[in-house]
Formats: C-alpha cells, structure tokens, sequence
C-alpha cells in the first residue's frame, strides 16, 4: 500500500488541482462535513463506520469503494479507517464526454436511486490496489505522455467499478425486491421532473398519498421524496452548467423555473453553491479536458 503521502497534478492552465491520490490511516481528515470541485473515490481497505453523503447516511465496512460526486457534501465517521482517496477534475477527465466508454455517470456518480458504497471482494481490492500503484508510478513520472497515461489507468478505475456495481445490483435485486410501485415512481421522476416539482403530483400520477409514496421512497432508497425529486432537478442542472454555454436563465426556464433568482437559490441549496460558482469552478465545454 502506498504511504500516507499526496500525489497531487495541477492543471498547467488554472493552477487547480486535476487529480491526486492521497492514502489516509485514519477518518479525522474527513470528520467535518466536506464538498469538492472534484469527483472523489475512497478506496477502504480497512475499517468501517457511516457515510453522510447529502441528507443520506449508509453503513460501511471494511472492503469498499464510496463513489461521491462534484460539491456533494459528505463526512464519515469511524474508528478505524484506512485506505486511498482518489480525487479528479472534470477538467482532468470529463465523465459526461466518456459517457459511452466508461458509463459511470448514473452508475458510480450522480446516481440518485442507488448507495454511493460498492462493496468489494478481496480480490476486488487486491486489484484496486494494484492499479492505484500504477497510478502512483505514474504521478512521479513528468515524462511525455503523463496526462494519458493517467487517464487511461483512471479509466481502467471506473470502468472496473462500474462492472462490479452493476454486477451488485443485479444480485441485490432478489434479496430485497423493490415494490413495482418505486420502479413506476422512478420512470415517472426521469419523465416529469422537469416541470413535476411537489411530491403531491407524483402521488396523484401513482394513485397514492404523498404520505405513503414518501414512506416507501425512505425505506428503500434512503431519502425523502422531495428531497430526491430536488436531487434529480440538480443532477440536470449541472450538467446544462458544465456541458453548456447557456446562460443560467435558459436553464432554469427550461427545469421548469420561471424565476431565475428562485432557481439560483434553489439550485445553492441542494448543491450548497450558487450555479455560477459551480460554472465557475467546474467549468465548461472546455476544449482541453479529456
């Protein structure tokens, strides 16, 4: 395993941070709640305790990777916590552009039906591990090609944990079958959220109370329903602001807000930065990231 030391690249442009990989032995940097400009991937190797990511809390041991996304706030709690933290700028590598090769958007990030935690066997993290090396080697390599041949182990990262994810959620499906009416709820939020904001709407659209509909949303899915109708609002909305040139006034209207300023404040409170600073930090339709 790598010491408890941080290799960390720069953007030659902005001067802010692309990527870097930092092994940690305890959980005291990641007590206080934290968000980043950066997707971030903790690799436990050993320990376990509670992720708080956003308004969700899950329980995690030791042989896992939690998968968090741009400014999602998260801290963790534990007594014993070891393992590598893997952070990159969609600057360093566009998730979105990648879509069809890597096919971790929905799946290891931004993915708000499913645990950000993917459990692991040993032979799982004996190869994450392995790879993390890799990419060490090549952090303290300035030769040519350097960018590449990081994106291409970071690559070989996600597209890994994006296989055993998918492979985790076919096989949880039969121990803890979901109700048809969350699969329904799920197709309706993806169809409606757009211009369906209220939680009363989507009970009215499955024949249900508000009441009812919101109980089956937090046991099985861990969040409210307005709180994950909100999230997919946000999900969208980030990605209009990093994709796109469009001025924060077409987005909104086209989230279903007529109110610019209500959508910036809406937008600042589930994503805990206003839709400039996210533009502004994150960027967008940049030529240069790969």
């Amino acid at each position: 395993m790598m010491t408890q030391t941080a290799f960390t690249l720069v953007h030659p442009q902005t001067k802010a941070l692309a990527f870097q990989l930092y092994a940690f032995e305890d959980a005291l940097a990641f007590t206080k709640l934290r968000n980043h400009q950066y997707y971030s991937m903790l690799l436990v190797t050993e320990g376990q305790g509670s992720l708080k990511a956003g308004v969700s809390s899950f329980e995690f041991a030791t042989g896992c990777l939690l998968c968090l996304s741009l400014y999602e706030p998260f801290r963790i709690e534990a007594t014993t916590f070891k393992g590598v933290l893997i952070h990159f700028h969609p600057n360093f590598f566009c998730i979105y552009k990648h879509e069809e090769e890597v096919a971790c958007n929905g799946v290891l990030f931004n993915n708000i039906y499913q645990s950000p935690i993917i459990n692991l066997t040993q032979a799982d993290v004996a190869s994450f591990v392995t790879m993390i090396k890799n990419l060490q080697i090549e952090m303290q390599n300035t030769g040519v090609a350097q960018y590449e041949m990081l994106t291409a182990y970071l690559k070989i990262f996600l597209i890994s944990a994006v296989r055993i994810k998918l492979t985790e959620q076919k096989l949880s499906l039969p121990v803890d079958k979901e109700p048809f009416i969350l699969q329904t709820l799920k197709d309706a939020i993806e169809e409606h959220y757009r211009v369906k904001r209220s939680p009363g709407e989507y009970a009215d659209l499955l024949s249900i109370t508000p009441k009812a509909l919101n109980r089956i949303s937090k046991k099985h899915l861990n969040k409210t329903l307005s709180g994950l109708i909100s999230e997919r609002i946000v999900i969208e909305a980030k990605r209009e602001l990093y994709l796109t040139g469009k001025p924060v006034k077409q987005i909104a209207y086209e989230l279903g807000f007529e109110d610019e300023f209500y959508f910036s404040r809406f937008f600042k409170t589930n994503a805990t930065v206003s839709p400039q600073l996210y533009r502004e930090t994150v960027g967008y339709a940049k030529g240069d990231s790969v």
